[in-house]
């Protein structure tokens, strides 16, 4: 009988995903870290600087800097920092976002060693991947 399951299980199909070397597809619904979305048009971000986001995240992991220039209409947004060790995924800062310039990146391979490699400057990762 257990060697009759092993034999017919030996020649069933293989399912498993051999990570690293093969990399699976995600799903459409996968929510990575925040991340800024750029404006095709403008080519930087769309970031009204209204701090919603910041306001309305439950774990307190977003903060936002920005400052009043004269001659600029609005606020002029300074720095973006997303504080992954605190983030639960839960959505409400891109749900709340009134210009949709927050969205999940793809990222699924978030590892590291120490905390500070969670905590991101996304207007500076954003600036960086011009």
């Amino acid at each position: 009988m257990g060697m009759g399951v092993t034999l017919r299980e030996m020649f069933k199909p293989v399912v498993t995903v051999q990570y690293p070397r093969e990399k699976i597809d995600i799903t459409p619904n996968f929510r990575g870290r925040t991340e800024l979305v750029r404006d095709p048009e403008t080519g930087t971000h769309r970031c009204i600087s209204c701090k919603l986001c910041q306001m309305d995240c439950p774990s307190g992991c977003i903060t936002v800097n920005c400052e009043k220039r004269e001659g600029v209409k609005g606020l002029v947004l300074l720095g973006y920092r997303l504080d992954f060790t605190k983030c639960s995924l839960c959505g409400i800062c891109v749900e709340v976002c009134p210009t949709a310039a927050l969205a999940f990146s793809d990222e699924y391979e978030l590892a590291g060693f120490t905390s500070d490699e969670f905590r991101y400057d996304l207007l500076g990762i954003l600036e960086d991947s011009v």
